[in-house]
């Protein structure tokens, strides 16, 4: 009996010795970011990582990032999601599942951010994409947030722009109806289109899908149809193509884009034929001032070039991530709770002051914004024209 008494009382005290241990283990904040690294836009990707990088820079010479008075390391988990939705898919359920983060960055597409939305908010973990305009990333999930204007703000931003800017009647637009962005966006300025000019004032609507190289025939059937302009809601590397063979097809009006518009690249591959055009985003870098104009600096410098909207977006969205993680005033060990608790957080969030302008969240997870419109000038420079506010 001593001996079995003995051995209890050795248990107990074993017990007791590693509960300090497993009390003591460090909670490190891990932060998930998928993005389309590689596949066909992978100047998005890189945007967001060095964003990413930048963020975690300032984090690290912090000593670590302060909840409740104190400081705990934070780690960044990078996955390529290929620019595909199935990859952006595995990318999540990893990030959430093995890697196990408080919170994921991204998608940024749409096509990618939609259906990896529906893995964070069944995980319960909160998401927040930085770039996904369409109303159906953040739609009925509640664990799903964005730092971005939506699409049928965006397309109405667009029409009542070129009505009130050239007073023009007839539109045509050109868009990829295989990719949930462009698809939504050119429905929503369809219809704000002719809600200002009447039914059949879109006198073309003309698509393609994902990875065509060649527009003549819908660029024909365009000028056949007597548009006064296109609106091209594509990414970077379209528009130069598009842009381009409609010059060559001798179409002399106008040709505007969205936000997709807004990287680097799309001046680079499209030259002289995009000066003069306009584009909605979510902010200018030409002319920016106060923390726009350091985060450009700063970016410039690092990584010589003008940061895009995806990496102020992104640099925005890791703000209000960190914000949400202090707010929390507390971080428990439990990656369940701590996911709750980051998730409420982001839903309260007001007036939060951003590079790419001022926003507070609906109960949609969407953030109340301006769109800026900006028009590309005989330098190659985003430049800013004008807000539009809700």
């Amino acid at each position: 009996m001593k001996k079995g008494l003995l051995f209890v009382v050795s248990l107990l005290v074993l017990c007791m010795a590693l509960v300090p241990m497993a009390s003591a283990k460090k909670v490190v904040i891990k932060v998930g970011i998928d993005a389309p690294m590689t596949g066909d836009i992978p100047k998005v990707g890189e945007g967001t990582k060095y964003a990413a990088e930048m963020w975690l820079e300032d984090i690290k010479k912090a000593g670590g990032l302060e909840v409740g008075g104190k400081k705990y390391p934070v780690e960044v988990i990078i996955e390529d999601n290929e620019s595909k939705a199935e990859s952006a898919v595995k990318a999540i359920t990893k990030l959430i599942t093995e890697d196990e983060v408080l919170i994921v960055v991204g998608p940024q597409a749409s096509s990618q951010a939609i259906p990896a939305g529906d893995v964070a908010n069944n995980w319960k973990t909160p998401m927040i994409s930085p770039w996904s305009t369409n109303p159906n990333t953040t739609k009925d999930r509640p664990y799903v947030f964005r730092a971005c204007f939506l699409d049928p703000f965006q397309g109405k931003v667009m029409a009542n722009f070129v009505k009130n800017e050239f007073g023009f009647t007839k539109a045509a637009v050109l868009y990829d109806v295989a990719s949930d962005y462009p698809k939504g966006l050119a429905e929503e300025f369809k219809k704000n289109w002719e809600k200002i000019n009447g039914p059949g004032s879109v006198v073309a609507f003309e698509s393609f899908t994902t990875k065509d190289t060649d527009f003549s025939s819908q660029l024909t059937k365009i000028k056949k149809s007597g548009a006064q302009f296109i609106f091209v809601p594509q990414y970077y590397n379209e528009v130069a193509l598009i842009v381009q063979q409609a010059h060559d097809l001798g179409f002399k009006g106008p040709i505007v884009g969205s936000d997709s518009w807004g990287s680097a690249e799309t001046v680079k591959l499209c030259g002289k034929d995009c000066y003069g055009l306009f584009f909605s985003t979510h902010y200018a870098a030409a002319g920016a001032k106060g923390a726009t104009k350091a985060f450009i600096d700063r970016y410039k410098k690092k990584y010589g070039y003008v940061p895009d909207d995806v990496a102020a977006l992104t640099w925005d969205a890791l703000g209000i991530v960190k914000k949400a993680i202090q707010d929390c005033g507390k971080l428990t060990g439990n990656i369940e709770k701590d996911r709750q608790c980051v998730r409420d957080a982001l839903a309260k969030i007001k007036n939060f002051e951003g590079i790419t302008g001022k926003m507070s969240f609906t109960e949609d997870g969407d953030p109340i914004k301006c769109a800026v419109i900006v028009k590309i000038n005989d330098k190659g420079e985003f430049e800013f024209y004008k807000s539009v506010c809700p």
